[in-house]
């Protein structure tokens, strides 16, 4: 098992991860519908250079273009008999540019939702989906990752499976799930439920915390939630830049460089160890996250009403933890990328 993962953890104040994936491959072309990890073996250099832009915008780590790595999601294009070469060869392109770099950069591979519903809610079952998992995970490794990171999940179901299966082939691994009902996952996980959630495992996450959800202010609401629980495990959180709005046809986000930078600020501050942007985020914002980070000194925790002040408001009036609460209903979704 490497550790260069945990050497990162204990030395440095802060990691700053990557942005979006689908954000900068759209911008590179990507067609709505298709298969980013096809790119992978179609379109290496272009990989590359989604990778290469978090390096050079100052990421100490970032994630494979494997996020639909999955048999049950590459099913979906015909290619859920490429699980091993895509995944592998999608971290092989990031091994390639973090080792040609002058510091240490991390990668970390990549694990989305399987797409499917577990039981008793839907059909796929326990076993199914730590298979899926475990396959993926096999070829991350090979690849040459420095840790697994699975991401958007809304159903403990899910996060349990891909915890077993990350176990299965002993590599350091992290986990997000995506709090954007009303400070509840869609399968109404609150903010303390992940924090217990953790520590269950038998071999827990490095590193724990919330990706992608309503926005940055909403993200920092969900990870005073964490604190809260009085957890000593790191803390992720990777936000939107800003809220989605249809531009010229396309979708648009709203969150400019200023803005994440003051994010990444907030987060540091109220705890949070790795850093990151979630959909909407190109390494412009990066850059100005990295640069707030490196300048700004740390500050006190983060209120409520500083939060709204410095980011803006809240997209509901709670953040799913209190009795009551509304989120609380159960819905199903197949899990979306980092767009």
């Amino acid at each position: 098992m490497s550790d260069k993962f945990a050497k990162a953890l204990e030395t440095k104040d802060v990691l700053l991860a990557d942005g979006a994936t689908g954000t900068n491959l759209f911008n590179m072309g990507l067609e709505s519908g298709d298969a980013p990890e096809l790119w992978n073996t179609d379109e290496p250099n272009k990989i590359r250079a989604l990778y290469q832009g978090s390096v050079d915008a100052g990421s100490d780590l970032f994630l494979t273009n494997t996020f639909g790595g999955t048999a049950s999601r590459l099913k979906l294009h015909d290619a859920q008999h490429r699980v091993g070469e895509l995944n592998r060869v999608g971290a092989e392109l990031g091994r390639e540019v973090a080792d040609k770099s002058d510091r240490e950069i991390l990668v970390a591979g990549s694990v989305g939702p399987t797409g499917e519903i577990l039981e008793p809610v839907g059909e796929l079952t326990h076993s199914l989906a730590v298979e899926m998992f475990h396959e993926q995970a096999d070829a991350l490794k090979e690849g040459g990752v420095d840790m697994l990171w699975v991401e958007t999940i809304s159903a403990p179901e899910e996060f349990r499976a891909a915890a077993e299966a990350f176990a299965m082939v002993d590599m350091p691994w992290c986990g997000t799930m995506s709090f954007d009902t009303a400070g509840r996952t869609m399968m109404g996980v609150t903010s303390s439920d992940l924090a217990k959630l953790v520590e269950e495992f038998d071999v827990p996450p490095m590193a724990f915390g919330a990706n992608c959800g309503t926005g940055a202010s909403d993200i920092l609401r969900t990870i005073l939630g964490f604190v809260a629980q009085g957890t000593e495990r790191p803390i992720i959180s990777k936000g939107n830049a800003g809220i989605p709005k249809y531009v010229d046809g396309k979708i648009h986000y709203d969150g400019t460089p200023e803005l994440m930078a003051d994010y990444a600020v907030l987060a540091r501050n109220a705890g949070v160890k790795i850093i990151g942007g979630c959909c909407g985020t190109m390494p412009i914002h990066l850059e100005k996250m990295r640069e707030a980070l490196d300048t700004r000194p740390k500050g006190d925790r983060p209120t409520l009403e500083e939060i709204v002040d410095i980011i803006g408001p809240f997209s509901s009036a709670n953040d799913g933890t209190e009795e009551g609460a509304g989120g609380a209903e159960r819905r199903t979704r197949r899990g979306r990328r980092r767009a």
